[in-house]
C-alpha cells in the first residue's frame, strides 16, 4: 500500500517525457509525502521514511542537476537511515507491535527502501561506470 501510494505519486507528478534532475526530485518529495500522508509516520518512527527522508535530502543536495550522481548520494543516505533504524523501538507500522523487541533489528521498510535506491542508483548511473562492475 505504501509503496504503490509513493509509486503513483512519482508517477503523477513526472512529465510524460524526459525527466530532468529536478523534476525527478519534485517526484522523490511526492513519493515521500504519499508515504508520510498513507503512514502516517515521522523520521524517528523506524519506518521506511528513515530512509527515504535522508535519501531525498541528498538528492536534491547534489547539485549540479546529475541524475546519476544525485540518485548515488540518495542511495548512500538511504543506507545511513535504514542502519540507523537499529536502536530504535518502532512507533509505527507493523514492527511497532514488537514494542521494546523491535530494538536492535534494522526496519525492513527502511531496507528495502534502501534497496529501491541502490537500483535506482545502478540504473541511472552512466553506461560506463555499469559496464565497468
Amino acid at each position: 500500500m505504501l509503496y504503490g501510494g509513493a509509486f503513483t505519486a512519482m508517477g503523477t507528478a513526472l512529465p510524460v517525457t524526459g525527466a530532468d534532475a529536478a523534476q525527478f526530485g519534485d517526484a522523490l518529495a511526492a513519493g515521500l509525502d504519499a508515504i508520510v500522508r498513507l503512514g502516517a509516520a515521522a523520521p524517528g518512527d523506524k519506518t521506511m521514511v528513515d530512509a527515504f527522508t535522508p535519501a531525498l535530502t541528498a538528492f536534491r543536495s547534489v547539485r549540479a542537476g546529475n541524475l546519476g550522481a544525485a540518485v548515488s548520494a540518495a542511495a548512500s543516505a538511504a543506507a545511513a537511515g535504514a542502519w540507523s533504524t537499529i536502536p530504535m523501538q518502532a512507533r509505527k507500522g507493523r514492527a511497532s507491535y514488537l514494542g521494546h523487541r523491535s530494538v536492535g533489528h534494522m526496519d525492513p521498510g527502511a531496507a528495502s527502501t534502501t534497496l529501491l535506491f541502490r537500483s535506482l542508483a545502478r540504473v541511472a548511473a552512466p553506461a560506463s561506470a555499469r559496464t565497468a562492475r
